[in-house]
């Protein structure tokens, strides 16, 4: 019989001395949708990894060839994603039952609010990603997480929080898509350069992934409450910075001062 794999290990990582470009203050995000028009929360000031064990070789090589089957990756630092139903991960792991239910154990390790669930499941896959955010529609209002399958010699980096983390297959991640982050080569010192991507042995990383939706009040139990624009005065807005992708600094600063003002609204609201 084979042996149990051990139990997953939780660290959580400090975010939140983040790196501000002057003149602003700190880091909020707006929302585009009708409900926050006139709000903003800060990011996440932390970076949750698990360290499973659930999926031995045979699972994760089985899924990451699912994977590899539905995406094609065309250029170093771009990101595919591809659908993958219940009954698909179970075809492609088919030894390792209730696969969302396991995920949904190792997220309950982060200690986040509620119950989390594993949700609708992704394939990602990538060769290297540069450096971008995650903000417009919902996912402000939403965490997400993903599960290395296969990848060697990569962390994932948060520039401005600092940030650098060497993953290994098996690490669960969760993270506030607010903040700009990519994949990058341990060696290249946080930059995200397509060159060190651009080859086939050892080039592509192949991750499950999903997101986890929290409620304003889930929201304030996190820390990072939704609260008026006023609160936010000298606030860089994450909703509408653009990031170079290699560097991962932030561009056209003058023209996102003022950000946080009320004459300035995102979302399409319905006629008085």
């Amino acid at each position: 019989m084979p042996a149990a794999p051990p139990p997953p290990a939780h660290q959580a990582y400090a975010a939140g001395a983040q790196r501000v470009p002057a003149p602003f203050s700190h880091f909020a995000l707006r929302s585009d949708e009708p409900r926050h028009a006139w709000m903003a929360r800060a990011p996440l000031g932390h970076v949750h990894r698990v360290r499973t064990g659930f999926l031995d070789d045979a699972a994760r090589a089985g899924l990451a060839a699912q994977g590899r089957a539905r995406m094609a990756l065309p250029a170093p630092l771009d990101i595919a994603h591809a659908d993958a139903t219940p009954a698909d991960l179970a075809a492609a792991a088919p030894h390792i039952a209730d696969l969302p239910g396991h995920v949904a154990a190792a997220l309950q390790l982060c200690g986040l609010p509620g119950a989390p669930a594993a949700g609708t499941v992704h394939h990602l896959g990538c060769r290297g990603a540069g450096f971008h955010n995650d903000v417009g529609r919902h996912w402000g209002r939403c965490l997400f997480w993903v599960l290395a399958l296969d990848l060697a010699d990569v962390e994932f980096v948060q520039p401005h929080s600092g940030l650098r983390l060497p993953l290994a297959p098996g690490d669960l991640l969760v993270f506030d898509p607010a903040m700009a982050h990519g994949l990058c080569r341990p060696a290249d010192g946080g930059q995200a350069l397509a060159a060190s991507f651009d080859g086939e042995d050892g080039s592509r990383q192949w991750f499950l992934t999903g997101e986890l939706p929290f409620d304003d009040a889930q929201w304030a139990a996190l820390g990072a409450p939704w609260l008026p624009l006023e609160q936010h005065a000298d606030a860089l807005d994450l909703l509408v910075a653009t990031v170079d992708a290699c560097s991962g600094a932030i561009q056209r600063l003058r023209a996102l001062r003022g950000g946080m003002r009320r004459n300035v609204c995102h979302a399409d609201l319905p006629a008085p």
